[in-house]
């Protein structure tokens, strides 16, 4: 394969993160607050993903928007150093690049200032490729719920044009935020291979009160295979043929739960692009999440794999 060939192409936002650890209310009383770690790093879900595959040695085509700014400038130069495929088109005049303060607590629990008018969620239906890489065999869409502009006809769109090239589709979210409903997204959902999300964002879209009540609930759609992230506790595996709890990695320490979900999608992708199993790779996907866990910062834990030339 050529190198600038896609194995991958991920869908999604991307943007600077700025972490703060350990964030304490205390800075409001007194003015000043001396934190033991303070650093910027590349966010959002789809370039945390992409920075995780690039790193694993998978040739990642990353589709966004970004402004054409000194935080774009930061982003693209990061996407070169990893190798990740970023169309400069991309960069949009006007448009400021999202930068996130992430507060993180002594737990790990994480809190987020945001810019509404940056480039979040900023991505639209025109800023898709209107076909995908012939050598890419998976699609990931990273952030459903995340781009106004971006609902449920415009997914059912993309999804069915991803599957008329005959691509597998993974896609992730985060919580709805315009009251969406499960039927409401049933008819994109019907082509997504594998849906993953976590288990609060899974129980909202569904209305229900447990966990396997809203695999239940999603798998209706049609969707293949949910896979359901369950911090601590592991992942809720569910199709047609089988139901099961995968357990977390033993022995992580949470240090900073940023990008941790993330992080899992992206070991699931490469062990599902490496045609492994439906168990390994979810089995990966929660080594993944342990790893990202135990350090500050959505992908720092695996810049060894990009150090090693992997």
């Amino acid at each position: 394969m050529n190198e600038k060939e896609a194995e991958i192409i991920i869908i999604g936002a991307a943007i600077i993160d700025i972490l703060v650890r350990p964030a304490n209310e205390a800075v409001f009383q007194t003015g000043s607050y001396s934190a033991e770690d303070i650093h910027m790093s590349v966010g959002a879900d789809a370039l945390n993903e992409a920075t995780v595959l690039a790193r694993m040695g998978k040739t990642v085509q990353l589709v966004t928007v970004i402004g054409n700014d000194e935080a774009g400038q930061y982003l693209l130069r990061h996407c070169k150093r990893e190798g990740i495929l970023f169309d400069g088109s991309c960069q949009r005049d006007g448009l400021v690049t999202g930068i996130n303060v992430v507060l993180v607590d002594e737990e790990g629990k994480r809190s987020f200032l945001t810019n509404s008018s940056g480039s979040l969620r900023k991505l639209s239906v025109g800023d898709i490729p209107a076909s995908f890489a012939k050598s890419a065999g998976i699609v990931c869409f990273a952030s459903i719920f995340v781009f106004p502009q971006i609902g449920a006809e415009e997914l059912q769109s993309i999804f069915a044009q991803a599957k008329r090239q005959n691509k597998i589709i993974c896609a992730d979210m985060t919580k709805c935020k315009d009251g969406e409903t499960i039927g409401d997204m049933a008819a994109a959902f019907s082509y997504i291979d594998y849906l993953l999300p976590n288990d609060e964002e899974a129980m909202l879209l569904t209305g229900k009160e447990t966990v396997m009540e809203a695999a239940e609930e999603i798998l209706k759609t049609g969707v293949g295979n949910v896979i359901i992230k369950c911090g601590a506790k592991g992942c809720l595996v569910m199709n047609r043929e089988e139901s099961y709890m995968a357990p977390a990695k033993k022995g992580a320490v949470c240090v900073d739960t940023t990008g941790a979900g993330d992080s899992f999608v992206a070991g699931f992708i490469f062990a599902l692009s490496e045609r492994r199993t439906l168990r390994e790779c979810v089995e990966y996907g929660n080594e993944c999440g342990a790893k990202a866990v135990g350090v500050v910062g959505a992908t720092e834990w695996s810049a060894v794999l990009r150090n090693r030339g992997k």
